[in-house]
């Protein structure tokens, strides 16, 4: 990927459509001191790039009553190719599932779940989690309390450029 497209620039805009990915291309360029149309360009190429993936809406679980998070450690009982790959198919199909990451140490996956009640996450574990096969053990967590949510990615520091973006710019500007 080209150094140029994080150049200081783009830095901004992707910060603030982290920020808000509503914003309307005029509000945007006004925020980063650029006029429409180069500001709708850079947009376009960080789209094209793959740098922007997608944009989203997030709801609030609690008020569609999703009120139980929990954490689901997974053990298969073999660690081959295929196995993980079974694996990996099935719990993409529950939506409860909400992120599923392979593991080193104890467990193999583990997994984030959001449901409505105890009684609906005993569902899940029963009717879904333990018939995949090749699933070994099961341990949940309970989330008591979300102390930090983010969905924006941290990005390289906005008010003192690193030496290489300064080096991106100077090229952008000749």
């Amino acid at each position: 990927m080209p150094s140029t497209l994080l150049d200081a620039t783009n830095l901004r805009i992707l910060d603030e459509l982290q920020k808000d990915a509503r914003l309307t291309n005029v509000e945007l360029a006004t925020r980063v001191h650029l006029s429409p149309s180069p500001c709708l360009a850079r947009v376009r190429a960080l789209e094209q790039s793959g740098l922007i993936s997608r944009y989203v809406m997030l709801l609030d679980p609690l008020q569609i009553g999703l009120s139980v998070s929990v954490f689901i450690q997974i053990r298969l009982e073999r660690q081959v190719e295929r196995a993980l790959e079974q694996f990996q198919e099935a719990i993409c199909e529950y939506p409860e599932v909400m992120e599923c990451y392979l593991m080193t140490g104890d467990s193999d996956y583990l997994i984030r779940v959001l449901v409505p009640d105890v009684q609906a996450l005993e569902r899940f574990i029963v009717d879904n989690l333990s018939k995949i096969p090749g699933v070994a053990n099961i341990r949940s967590s309970f989330a008591l309390k979300q102390v930090k949510y983010k969905t924006a990615l941290p990005l390289p520091n906005l008010k003192k450029p690193s030496s290489k973006t300064k080096r991106a710019i100077a090229q952008q500007k000749t």
